[in-house]
């Protein structure tokens, strides 16, 4: 009966809420209220009122709350009265569009479903089966031949889980900061393995330079001996190293041709890094396996340009795969206050940030007026709030024939899974899936065809078995 209920409140809210993150009511009844908001409030609040709702509302976010606040302001806190500059029908519409704009909040409101090992989806019934438990965040996941799996700790341990739960610790990995952020990230097999045995591992590397730890995202490749990473070798670290602790990055993906892409977060440099080719950081990388460049990168000929780089204009990437069926590169990454994107990676292509964005910052303010710009690539979809994405696979298994030809996308936020319903290559719509199940760092699909998801705090992996 838990079940049923859980799954009728899941439709429910679905029905009850538009897909997207859109606001609740037809945007024409708004249309005044927009321009208001526009005209007035978009300069300190951001383009989007569906990012600005997404806020502790520290005066109240009732529809008298908020007409109260507009109409007499708050100007300790640096807001202004509106009363006799935006009329009082005007200020009463404004309030009706914000209260109406909290659907995008209160759509993720899940305290009435509880928490579940057992899920309904698309006609499916799937169950949550814990294969690896007491550790960190469970950051990377892969599978080798014999079926075990190889599984990165953020804290900085690669763990071998055998198919009967054991679990061995891989000695040879390198020192990594696990400091805000940062840790031991992806983990990937070449697609050739069998043949040559290598594996393929990011991380936060640091070095102490000035009498300040300097950090940034390193991969390597190495082959396992024993139960020993043996033969290391690093393909590639980001420059320049920083100080700060966050926005690393650090996925990775092969695609048919055995090139590998990594992305590398902008690592909270917004302003310097993101936009610029002489530098590392905010960018998807593409080498040859063995971490050379490819002589048809995008930027191989540019002047002062890193080589490696393949597209640019990216904030905190933490979703990266590729597409076989459409022989593409996916990838989905972390926005500010709302503007969280997943996008289809192109060569050389400007993404955007943080030129454009649909997000705010995280205090309320803003940091650009435009989501859209000639020259920039437009996301495939936003999230209106924030989901905070992390992991991502694409759903190829004949043992989940509901969602076969889907994308699954974490939710740290909110601890869901969205499926991306991919049809013609367009999200043509979204599900939320696996409702309260924790904070969501990972989602694989291993050859086997299971699909396995790693929660962090407590950090647990599960292999969600069909039933």
């Amino acid at each position: 009966m838990k079940q049923i209920a859980a799954l009728v409140f899941a439709i429910a809210l679905l029905i009850s809420c538009a897909k997207n993150a859109s606001v609740q009511k037809n945007d024409n009844q708004f249309a005044e209220a927009r321009k208001t908001y526009g005209q007035y409030c978009a300069t300190c609040h951001g383009e989007k009122v569906e990012a600005f709702v997404d806020r502790q509302w520290k005066h109240g976010k009732s529809k008298d709350e908020i007409i109260t606040s507009i109409t007499n302001g708050w100007l300790e806190n640096g807001m202004p009265a509106w009363k006799g500059t935006v009329s009082d029908a005007g200020i009463e519409e404004l309030a009706e569009l914000i209260v109406s704009s909290l659907g995008t909040v209160n759509q993720y409101d899940f305290e009435e479903v509880e928490k579940t090992d057992t899920y309904s989806s698309q006609g499916m019934t799937l169950k949550m089966v814990p294969v690896l438990e007491d550790i960190d965040s469970p950051w990377g996941l892969t599978s080798l031949p014999d079926g075990s799996l190889l599984i990165t700790d953020r804290e900085g341990d690669l763990w071998k889980v055998g198919s009967d739960n054991s679990k061995i610790k891989i000695s040879g990995v390198p020192a990594v900061l696990a400091e805000g952020q940062g840790g031991l990230f992806d983990i990937k097999l070449h697609p050739d393995y069998d043949e040559n045995g290598w594996i393929y591992l990011t991380y936060a590397k640091f070095k102490e330079e000035g009498g300040e730890t300097l950090s940034t995202t390193a991969m390597i490749r190495g082959k396992l001996s024993g139960n020993t990473l043996v033969q290391k070798e690093e393909l590639f670290e980001a420059h320049p190293y920083l100080t700060t602790r966050h926005h690393y990055g650090a996925r990775m993906a092969f695609d048919d041709e055995n090139y590998l892409y990594l992305s590398v977060g902008d690592r909270g440099k917004r302003d310097e890094n993101p936009q610029s080719l002489e530098n590392g950081c905010g960018k998807i990388h593409r080498f040859n396996d063995d971490g050379s460049i490819p002589q048809d990168n995008p930027f191989v000929n540019t002047p002062n340009a890193v080589k490696s780089i393949w597209s640019y204009g990216h904030r905190n990437p933490q979703g990266l795969i590729y597409k076989p069926d459409v022989d593409q590169i996916w990838e989905h990454e972390h926005g500010p206050r709302g503007g969280d994107e997943v996008n289809i990676i192109e060569k050389g292509k400007n993404f955007g940030w943080p030129v454009i964005s649909y997000g705010i910052n995280y205090n309320g303010t803003t940091f650009t007026d435009i989501s859209a710009k000639e020259g920039m690539v437009q996301p495939q979809i936003y999230y209106l709030p924030s989901i905070a994405p992390c992991g991502m696979t694409y759903v190829s298994s004949s043992k989940y024939p509901g969602w076969n030809g889907d994308i699954l996308v974490g939710s740290l936020r909110f601890n869901y899974i969205d499926r991306l319903d991919i049809s013609e290559n367009k999200i043509a719509n979204q599900e939320k899936e696996l409702i309260n199940i924790g904070r969501l760092r990972n989602v694989f699909e291993a050859p086997d065809g299971f699909i396995y998801v790693g929660i962090e705090n407590p950090g647990t992996v599960y292999r969600l078995t069909p039933q």
